[in-house]
């Protein structure tokens, strides 16, 4: 099993960026896909997840309004779409699969992308 992110980068408050997760080694269907973020100097914090079956996403209070989640099924990509960025948005962010039937065992981690909001 091999997750790989990109599109991290820097960007200005209130501009957007487009994370990707690229998805191998397993079964892509009926798999919950979580994105986490860590910040500079804290700990980990649950950004969002989608079930690859049929594309519904939840997010965290910070994020919602602001972030959308998909997936791509046919090419095992998950999208993080992240709009009116804000510096607390600032973070080395992971793709995760989760243990299939087990939303919240977080098995499977990537390497991760940096997101840095700043002017």
């Amino acid at each position: 099993v091999h997750l790989v992110e990109s599109g991290g980068g820097l960007v200005q408050p209130g501009g957007s960026l487009r994370l990707s997760c690229a998805a191998s080694g397993f079964t892509f269907s009926y798999n919950y896909m979580h994105w986490v973020r860590q910040a500079p100097g804290k700990g980990l914090e649950w950004v969002s997840d989608i079930y690859t079956a049929d594309g519904r996403a939840k997010f965290a209070d910070s994020v919602k309004g602001r972030f959308t989640a998909s997936r791509d099924d046919t090419e095992n990509m998950v999208y993080l779409q992240m709009n009116s960025l804000k510096t607390e948005d600032t973070a080395l962010y992971y793709c995760v699969k989760a243990l299939v039937g087990y939303r919240w065992y977080l098995e499977v981690w990537g390497q991760g992308t940096l997101v840095t909001v700043s002017s």
